[in-house]
């Protein structure tokens, strides 16, 4: 980042006084913008650590209503961010807050595009992207539930001339992000989606957090800025160090759904025929079904395991995982309680029911004290006696409607709210706990994958569509590389023999589902008793895939072709290290593609050097200089293939 770009940082929400903190709210019907003169304040300024820099704004009102607004500045990226708590300090409830919004203000800056994207909505529509002009007329983006990614994406850019804002939004329910052009620049207006309520004695409520971080020139640079940023700020560290490419393994053909048949005995000889056969993983994962659920893995609400398929419980298999140096993560899925279950039968005082009699569902209340202290402490004990190295929560349903039942109209949001703070609270601690846990989110895949929830987990499940229709996984990949780049992908085939996706099902695994599944953790779907010669060809992709991703947690990322979904097109991308001058790039020939020749343009080459590029699947081996391989780079692939080649500069 330059010197220009640090500058430009500073036109973004700074803190320059306590009027113009950018936070907004209604109380008791009075418009309150930034902190007023009325409010008794403090300000103090930490050092967080080498490269970031705190303000932490106090403000108390004649009522007892205290607002901390937090405000950090990063001094390695020109990036700040804002987040909000306001605490009823009184003894007698407060009057109502409404339309809290942590970021209303204006960027100074005229004549900008919103890029945006829909999210992870449960259907091959999802992870596109859009662009429009912000306008007069305000536009507002906000996801269609109480998840965080369904139908809206956190993430977004407003790009000027000669220079953007990429923002990321951190709430795990309904957040709202409203812009439009003003005389004075592009407002925009960042919060919980719903508010309007008046705060219990004791009791506190939080913003969003939101990031913003500012670049110049062209969105390339800006999205390999954010992915930096992202990898060194934001992606959980695992023992103080960075998360490196993890190949995940399972057991995925019990007899029953998901895993509601497995037993240990099965568990453990898969396991050890994968290791024994030199296939070792470095995840064994163990989905839903563990738990008594009837073979019905979504009977969740009695959080212990089956002890007619593990009379010794989970332990075996994660103290067999711990004898192999392998993590064993394991699945929950605890805001959602099933009917009959067992604390819908002993704790309905912790639950909130649906309206209609015939949902089962119900979600475990963490506005509820007791309930999410239960939480915590429950699941600690399980992750400490199963061995468990990596917890997986899911959330299949939207809590919304369970929220909006049981608040009152004078409480509009209080649950959503209290419940996202106990959901945070409830990770930090048993990551506290459990030195070296970290955690998999996954909300029937990427629903729930805001800035908040990725501070302290990774999505090794970003989808529940389109693991083997490759077009679709492209596009998945497209925005992923870009906005959360530590994801994972599984190698399946669903294309039939003429080469459509409708109708098809799981086909046999090849190297085209490898090439389809480059991401920085992967899954192989090649079963531990495969014949020998597709398991042989699965341990050669990954020696392949494992360089791969290396490379792809420490280079820029540039996507080299549209990404439209469809089986007519060519898929290319490249990764480039510019302080190595190293890289990969990848080139895939989908099912339908009828040209049968593809030039690439690389991106970062130096026209003056020599570089030498290796396919390691062919063994073929090219020396090019730059200036020759900026003319472009030739390839003839059948369809339904793919290349990839290594490069690094030649030296000496």
């Amino acid at each position: 980042m330059s010197k220009s770009e640090m500058q430009l940082v500073q036109s973004i929400f700074p803190f320059t006084n306590l009027e113009q903190v950018p936070i907004s709210f209604e109380y008791d019907g009075q418009r309150i913008q930034g902190i007023p003169a009325s409010f008794a304040t403090d300000v103090v300024r930490r050092t967080i650590s080498a490269n970031i820099q705190q303000t932490v704004i106090t403000a108390l009102n004649e009522d007892g209503l205290k607002i901390v607004v937090e405000h950090l500045e990063y001094s390695d990226f020109p990036a700040t961010e804002w987040v909000a708590f306001l605490t009823n300090t009184a003894n007698s409830r407060s009057k109502t807050v409404s339309k809290l919004r942590i970021i209303d203000g204006a960027l100074p800056h005229a004549n900008a595009e919103l890029a945006y994207s829909n999210g992870d909505n449960m259907n091959a529509s999802g992870y596109e992207f859009y662009e429009r002009s912000v306008d007069q007329e305000a536009f507002t983006l906000t996801p269609h539930d109480g998840t965080s990614c369904n139908g809206a994406s956190p993430y977004m850019k407003l790009l000027f001339e000669g220079f953007g804002v990429s923002i990321g939004i951190g709430w795990p329910g309904k957040w709202s992000a409203s812009m439009h052009a003003k005389p004075e620049g592009i407002a925009v207006s960042i919060g919980q989606d719903r508010m309007h309520m008046y705060l219990n004695p004791g009791e506190t409520i939080r913003t969003p957090r939101v990031n913003f971080l500012g670049f110049l020139g062209d969105e390339a640079h800006g999205r390999n800025l954010w992915r930096r940023w992202y990898l060194k700020h934001i992606l959980p560290r695992e023992h103080g160090k960075p998360l490196p490419p993890k190949l995940c393994l399972h057991d995925w053909r019990p007899d029953g759904t998901e895993f509601t048949h497995a037993t240990e005995g099965k568990q453990l000889a898969a396991l050890n025929q994968y290791v024994d056969r030199g296939m070792k993983p470095d995840i064994w994962w163990f989905d839903a079904g563990w738990y008594p659920c009837d073979h019905f893995w979504p009977r969740t609400g009695t959080w212990e395991h089956d002890r007619s398929r593990f009379p010794r419980g989970l332990a075996p298999i994660g103290e067999r995982c711990e004898e192999l140096g392998v993590q064993f993560l394991l699945w929950f899925e605890p805001e959602r309680v099933q009917a009959g279950t067992k604390l819908d039968a002993e704790h309905s005082d912790w639950l909130l029911y649906p309206g209609d009699e015939n949902d089962v569902n119900r979600v475990l209340n963490y506005a509820n004290p007791e309930a999410l202290q239960w939480t915590i402490d429950h699941v600690d004990r399980l992750i400490k006696e199963y061995r468990v190295h990596i917890y997986r929560q899911d959330l299949n349903f939207d809590p919304m409607p369970f929220w909006i039942r049981y608040e009152g109209e004078d409480r509009v949001g209080a649950i959503e709210n209290l419940h996202i703070q106990g959901y945070l609270a409830f990770w930090d601690e048993i990551i506290r706990r459990n030195p070296g846990l970290w955690i998999d989110s996954c909300a029937a895949g990427g629903r729930r994958n805001d800035l908040e929830t990725m501070r302290r987990s990774v999505p090794l499940h970003y989808t529940d569509v389109g693991y083997g229709h490759h077009p679709i996984k492209q596009k998945q990949h497209r925005y992923m590389f870009e906005w959360i780049p530590y994801f994972r992908a599984h190698t399946m085939n669903w294309d039939n023999e003429e080469g459509a996706y409708e109708p098809a099902g799981n086909q046999p695994i090849d190297a085209y589902a490898y090439h389809a599944a480059m991401a920085p953790s992967l899954t192989s779907m090649i079963p531990f008793d495969e014949e020998t010669a597709r398991f042989e060809l699965g341990k050669r992709m990954h020696v392949l895939w494992r360089r791969a991703a290396e490379l792809m947690l420490e280079a820029d990322y540039y996507p080299l072709t549209d990404t439209r979904k469809s089986e007519e097109d060519y898929y290319a991308m490249q990764f480039h290290n510019p302080d190595k001058e190293q890289g990969f790039f990848q080139i895939v020939r989908n099912t339908r593609a009828e040209d049968d020749r593809f030039v690439l343009y690389p991106k970062g080459v130096d026209a003056s050097q020599t570089y030498i590029l290796e396919n390691m699947e062919t063994g073929e081996k090219k020396r090019l200089s730059g200036a020759e391989w900026l003319q472009g780079f030739e390839v003839a692939i059948p369809k339904r293939a793919g290349q990839l080649w290594f490069y690094r500069k030649q030296v000496g």
